[in-house]
């Protein structure tokens, strides 16, 4: 589904993937993980298309990011990329409109089951509705990939809670859903695989369970154990 092979990628010289190599199939939740500014978000941008500039062979179901993959693909940015003065039900029909793949009943359903005035303007929102509005938007969306990049930054742990479920529940078996976060404890129960990274390369690519079950550590110990 996903196949990377050799990406390296500069900012101001300065490489933020190094020699990333990778591949993930579908009907997982992957976490990636690491510590601030390690590549994560850099990765997601460029399995979405909006980041050219990378060296290396990057596939998406056979094709290179951009163009014909937008249709697989639904990403979750770490910001809301919507006007202050744009309402819920605004997003909503955006979304609508520039997605043949959206679905407005369960976008709303999303909205509700979080307790958000669906004629809530974003500028009225606090960090943690945005956040939830823009979880509701990535996976109303039917596709078969799904990035969330750092969804849970800066919401209390009741929110966490509330968007972990929302997550799990919206979760088709035949997508991909890559979760990139530094909040390992919090994520580890709806992870299947994990991906760690640091300075931009690989450190380790491990189902949950196995790390659970052959090395006895809690995901959060494991990576501490492989930095």
């Amino acid at each position: 589904m996903i196949d990377i092979k050799n990406l390296s990628l500069k900012y101001g010289g300065r490489k933020v993937l190094d020699d990333f190599n990778l591949n993930l199939d579908k009907g997982k939740i992957i976490g990636l993980v690491g510590e601030n500014g390690t590549g994560k978000s850099s990765l997601m941008r460029v399995i979405a298309g909006l980041e050219k500039n990378y060296s290396g062979e990057v596939l998406i179901d056979g094709n290179k990011p951009g163009g014909k993959t937008n249709a697989l693909i639904s990403y979750q940015p770490d910001h809301l990329p919507f006007d202050d003065f744009m309402t819920v039900i605004d997003i909503g029909n955006i979304y609508e409109r520039f997605y043949d793949d959206f679905d407005s009943e369960s976008y709303y359903k999303m909205i509700d089951s979080f307790s958000i005035a669906r004629n809530l303007k974003i500028k009225e929102c606090s960090k943690g509705m945005k956040d939830k509005v823009q979880i509701a938007a990535t996976l109303a969306r039917k596709t078969e990939i799904y990035l969330l990049d750092e969804p849970m930054t800066g919401i209390d742990p009741k929110a966490r809670f509330e968007m972990l479920n929302t997550i799990i529940e919206n979760f088709n078996l035949e997508s991909t859903l890559i979760i990139s976060t530094h909040l390992i404890s919090e994520i580890e129960k709806i992870l299947d695989e994990v991906i760690i990274i640091s300075n931009g390369k690989v450190l380790a690519h491990k189902a949950v369970d196995e790390i659970r079950e052959e090395k006895g550590l809690s995901l959060e110990e494991y990576f501490r154990e492989v930095l």
